[in-house]
């Protein structure tokens, strides 16, 4: 079993920034690869980004390429989202999640993700 929760979501204004983190505990954090989901009010879930196990790797959904950066600290237990030139079009609950695979799990229904956090919710005001 992997515990997953997240941590600081906020408001924001448009164009400010902000970081996520996701804390993990139980089975071996350098196991999973770890990715950042988002579901905005009356939208489906969606991908947002990817990191591998040994963080030398990462996706991003095109909608936050070159303003998300998703990272991770291994000897923390901890990923994490920096989400600059931030867009009312973000706000959303952020999730964590857990894959054994990376890069597998960037389309709905997303089958490939193990475990899920229970979100923290960022609002990006106008």
């Amino acid at each position: 079993q992997v515990q997953l929760v997240e941590s600081g979501g906020g408001l924001v204004q448009a164009g400010g920034s902000l970081r996520l983190s996701c804390a993990a505990s139980g089975r071996t954090f350098t196991n999973w690869a770890m990715d950042w989901f988002r579901q905005a009010p009356g939208k489906e879930r969606e991908f947002v980004a990817a990191i591998s196990r040994s963080g030398d790797n990462t996706l991003y959904a095109d909608s936050v390429k070159g303003r998300f950066t998703i990272s991770r600290d291994n000897d923390k237990n901890t990923v994490y989202l920096q989400m600059n030139s931030l867009k009312p079009e973000d706000t959303a609950v952020y999730y964590c999640a857990a894959a054994r695979t990376f890069g597998r799990a960037i389309t709905a229904p997303y089958a490939g993700i193990d475990y899920w956090g229970k979100g923290t919710l960022v609002t990006v005001s106008s």
